[in-house]
């Protein structure tokens, strides 16, 4: 194994470990605030005035975190009814162009997402008693540009691999 492919392994595993500590901690998180919210609600007759805020920001980023950690393993939802008619050659052209296509729609939700954000930035949009929203918001573009970035290397790879390929060999 070549110097190149221990880093680039090491950092691939780095980023695996990021991703799913990201997911556990907002899923704690959510449950612990959420516990506590019910917890308060029901005994104290009180709840925590930025509880049920938070719990909606913790969602979106949960979603696009999950998102992105589906799109890793390759394992987002995907409806594969014709792909059982077709003979293999014509599944892997198939699959290509399905990635090809995710990753236009996901650098085009990044790049709306960068709009959104930015004009929340430019207006001066707060959440949570003053956070500025932009903060809270830039998983949206983040999110979906490393969602782009990886169906456009899995299409690469599927290319790279397609029978006759020379180059790929």
């Amino acid at each position: 194994m070549s110097r190149s492919s221990t880093v680039f392994n090491k950092l691939e595993k780095a980023g695996t470990f990021a991703e799913d500590a990201l997911l556990l901690t907002i899923l704690v998180g959510m449950i612990a605030l959420a516990g506590t919210q019910i917890f308060l609600r029901n005994i104290f007759d009180f709840s925590l005035f930025w509880g049920d805020e938070t719990l909606r920001l913790m969602v979106l980023w949960l979603t696009v975190a999950g998102g992105l950690a589906a799109s890793r393993m390759d394992k987002h939802i995907r409806i594969e009814i014709l792909d059982r008619f077709m003979p293999a050659g014509m599944q892997s052209v198939t699959r290509i162009f399905v990635d090809m296509f995710t990753a236009a729609v996901c650098g085009l939700f990044s790049w709306h997402s960068a709009r959104f954000v930015m004009g929340s930035y430019e207006y001066g949009d707060t959440l949570l008693q003053g956070t500025p929203a932009w903060i809270l918001q830039i998983i949206l573009p983040i999110g979906f540009g490393l969602m782009a970035y990886r169906h456009s290397l899995f299409a690469i790879k599927r290319l790279y691999r397609l029978p006759g390929n020379k180059a790929g060999k």
